[in-house]
């Protein structure tokens, strides 16, 4: 927020169900939120400032130099292509903001670091899409082609109980993969090995994921 020129427009890339484009309309006046899923746009809350669109990233329907900030929440990895840079250049106004951040590896505490690698990279090794590299790489080799701004380090946090975690790492593409390709359940006994150091069942862990963000200035037609 320190880094817009204004805070007139802000175009949410890759927007899933809302949920960046939601905290964005705290501080912009509108929010248009973009998303290649109809079915993903239908779980969007609406949400006053915010205007949802079925939308390639590459092709917003935007309006061109209108949007002041650009900002792809945990999604860069899924259109990191030419033709979307393009699409962001057409879209931001001269000197508006680009930002792109990601969250990857969980941690819960330096005894269960290795129970969770091993699944993460283990287990579930080849399920995860490609693009997933991206993301445990916290971006930064993942094509940027702006003007980059140094950004601060930051830190998820979340006091989780082993049934919070549980329900989080059932949320992952590659634990679905895993069923369909095997007809079995990879993450309760996992969850069975965590347990034996967790604790007590209902205790609660401090959860952490590091949160990497590329962003950059957006010059009017041109590369960074």
């Amino acid at each position: 927020m320190s880094l817009v020129p204004r805070r007139s427009l802000a175009w949410d890339c890759g927007t899933g169900n809302g949920q960046a484009a939601r905290d964005l309309a705290r501080y912009f006046d509108r929010v248009i939120a973009t998303d290649a899923s109809a079915a993903q746009i239908g779980l969007a809350v609406p949400t006053p400032g915010v205007e949802y669109r079925v939308a390639p990233a590459e092709g917003s329907g935007i309006a061109a130099q209108s949007a002041d900030l650009v900002a792809v929440a945990q999604a860069l990895h899924w259109f990191a292509t030419p033709e979307f840079f393009t699409e962001v250049r057409r879209v931001a106004v001269d000197g508006g903001i680009v930002a792109a951040w990601c969250y990857g590896y969980c941690h819960a505490g330096h005894d269960l670091e290795a129970e969770i690698r091993g699944f993460e990279e283990g287990t579930l090794a080849g399920h995860w899409r490609p693009e997933r590299r991206f993301v445990a790489d916290g971006y930064r080799t993942i094509p940027f082609p702006f003007d980059e701004l140094a950004a601060p380090a930051f830190e998820l946090r979340m006091a989780w109980s082993l049934r919070q975690l549980g329900e989080y790492i059932n949320s992952w593409s590659a634990v679905a993969s895993y069923r369909r390709a095997n007809g079995a359940d990879p993450v309760a006994p996992f969850l069975e090995r965590l347990a034996v150091l967790w604790g007590p069942p209902e205790g609660t862990r401090e959860v952490t994921w590091p949160l990497d963000i590329r962003v950059g200035t957006v010059r009017g037609g041109r590369l960074g």
